[in-house]
């Protein structure tokens, strides 16, 4: 039983991360990347210090970062004002667009 518990558990966490990679759309995120290519270049390689170079990062850390962003968890007066017009499926596609671009 305790087995079976797990497994389910798992497979269920596997389908909700799948998910999200499924429902992402790279040519949406880079369209979407536009905005963002001033700070973070539209290739994920950032055009000011501040900034932090995106391609190649992990997709779900980006969608937990722009999430945070979004609600105020994390604070950034720049990023705050950029994240704030962006639907669930925005951030999704900026994620796996960023992340498809791999390592510089």
């Amino acid at each position: 039983m305790k087995t079976t518990m797990i497994a389910a558990a798992a497979l269920a966490a596997g389908c909700a991360a799948s998910s999200v990679s499924f429902a992402a759309d790279v040519k949406a995120g880079r369209a979407k990347a536009v905005q963002c290519q001033a700070c973070h270049g539209l290739d994920g390689i950032a055009k000011i210090p501040e900034a932090p170079n995106l391609a190649g990062q992990n997709e779900d850390y980006l969608v937990k970062a722009l999430n945070d962003f979004k609600s105020g968890a994390r604070q950034n007066e720049m990023m705050s004002m950029m994240v704030k017009p962006l639907s669930d499926a925005d951030i999704a596609n900026l994620a796996a667009f960023y992340h498809s671009l791999g390592h510089p």
